[in-house]
């Protein structure tokens, strides 16, 4: 949601942004309909004070045709009340959906692009590679004496990964982890976990189940729904499903951001830096056909993602940014993969987004870099949706700003770690970091 007193003052702005994220919303339109509804709410309020100025008189009135008079005036008074107020309800909710489609402005360092082929790259991180093959620091891709594997390939000869039983189970996009597959993503995610941890981060295991309310209020909702499971529950084959009115996170940020939602924080307790980890639900609607092979697109994953809550102050959310995107670098940097951060452009970038990195992560079977991390900054786009506040120096009301980032998702993040790590005799060496997370295994060997 944005400052509506800015789309008054400033509707080429927003009608800019629409274009440049391929939203379809006549900002001049919303402006009609917004007018109008100021209107029908002035006239409303206007009879409604008029028929209660008049209750409160009634009783004092003593002449019998007056009071007669009074009340045919208030019947017809009444009736007129009503169709305004039912008019009014209908351009609220007119007013509402139009509302809830307004995007945030991208900020002024956001790239111009349609679409993801037009992001653009700012780095490149790869480790430093000694005759030993240890080492860290800036350096290249590695390159391998063998022929490489992809994680599918290695998944299903170490019996770590297997695809065709999760399709049998719950459909296509579905997979099982077994055995040092499930340990290594656990181990990812509790390293991962445990670096935030250090950096101040509280962790979360939050509800899988949100409202429509939460969806709305983090921006998912309106626009986003086809990519949502709805859950719902059919008392028989023959009866249609009927909606709990509950849907399934595509990430903890929809819970977490929605943690503090209709509250007033203290200056002083800002900025919160929250994790959350859970599993994730994605319908991937849209996509039918792209990236099918592996566990690049899938429909369940694991995630741990960090959220931001900071005053209401452009530097302040630049620098929060800045932090969560170097914890998900670290991340990598701690695993020794390749990865690259690009600028994301306008066509690619959410709704709310006014600011967005992705880290894309190298790929040896895709020979590409892979998107991994999102790091987005938000400012109050979706604290007006929650109704986040707090308690500014001078006593006013803000609402805070909002960031959030993708500091580990798993599985997708096991395509690089397995394919980075394969050996020639088809062993997988267990990241150094992780070791700890598996009891000090170095190997995963295929099962004897």
């Amino acid at each position: 949601m944005v400052d509506l007193d800015l789309v008054r003052s400033s509707p080429e702005l927003f009608q800019a942004a629409c274009k440049e994220k391929n939203i379809k919303l006549d900002v001049s339109a919303f402006l009609v309909v917004d007018e109008k509804r100021r209107t029908a709410m002035a006239e409303t309020q206007k009879m409604q004070a008029e028929r209660n100025a008049v209750s409160k008189k009634m009783p004092t009135l003593k002449d019998k045709a007056e009071k007669e008079k009074i009340v045919k005036e208030m019947k017809a008074l009444g009736e007129k009340l009503k169709e305004h107020e039912a008019a009014l309800t209908a351009l609220d909710a007119e007013w509402l959906a139009m509302q809830l489609r307004l995007p945030g402005i991208p900020l002024a360092n956001v790239p111009k692009g349609k679409d993801d082929s037009e992001n653009v790259e700012i780095r490149k991180w790869a480790p430093h590679q000694s005759p030993d093959g240890s080492g860290s620091g800036q350096g290249t891709i590695p390159t391998f004496d063998f022929e490489l594997k992809d994680h599918v390939a290695l998944g299903e000869s170490l019996d770590i990964i297997d695809i065709p039983r999760g399709v049998k189970i719950a459909g296509a996009r579905s997979y099982f982890l077994k055995g040092d597959g499930a340990r290594l993503e656990f181990a990812l995610l509790m390293f991962t976990l445990d670096h935030l941890k250090r950096k101040g981060f509280t962790a979360f295991i939050p509800p899988l189940l949100v409202n429509y309310d939460a969806m709305v209020g983090t921006s998912y909702f309106p626009g986003g729904e086809e990519m949502a499971y709805a859950v719902g529950v059919r008392k028989s084959q023959s009866q249609p499903i009927e909606s709990d009115d509950v849907y399934l996170i595509g990430t903890s940020e929809v819970s977490v951001t929605s943690y503090h939602g209709g509250e007033t924080l203290a200056l002083a307790d800002l900025p919160k830096r929250y994790c959350g980890i859970s599993n994730c639900f994605r319908r991937e609607a849209g996509t039918y056909g792209k990236d099918t092979h592996g566990l690049y697109r899938i429909h369940q994953f694991q995630k741990v993602e960090q959220v931001i809550l900071c005053e209401n102050d452009p530097e302040v959310s630049a620098k929060m940014h800045k932090e969560i995107l170097q914890n998900a670098e670290e991340v990598l940097q701690a695993l020794k993969l390749p990865y690259r951060v690009v600028d994301v452009c306008t066509g690619d970038m959410g709704q709310g987004q006014m600011y967005k990195n992705d880290i894309e992560t190298w790929m040896p079977s895709r020979k590409r870099y892979g998107e991994t991390h999102s790091c987005s900054t938000f400012h109050d786009f979706q604290s007006r949706r929650l109704n986040i506040k707090y308690t500014a120096k001078d006593g006013t009301k803000k609402f805070v700003h909002t960031l959030n980032n993708t500091c580990i998702a798993s599985p997708r993040i096991l395509i690089p770690v397995l394919e980075m790590y394969q050996n020639a005799d088809g062993t997988v060496t267990i990241p150094e970091v992780l070791r700890p997370y598996m009891g000090g295994q170095e190997k995963i060997s295929k099962p004897s």
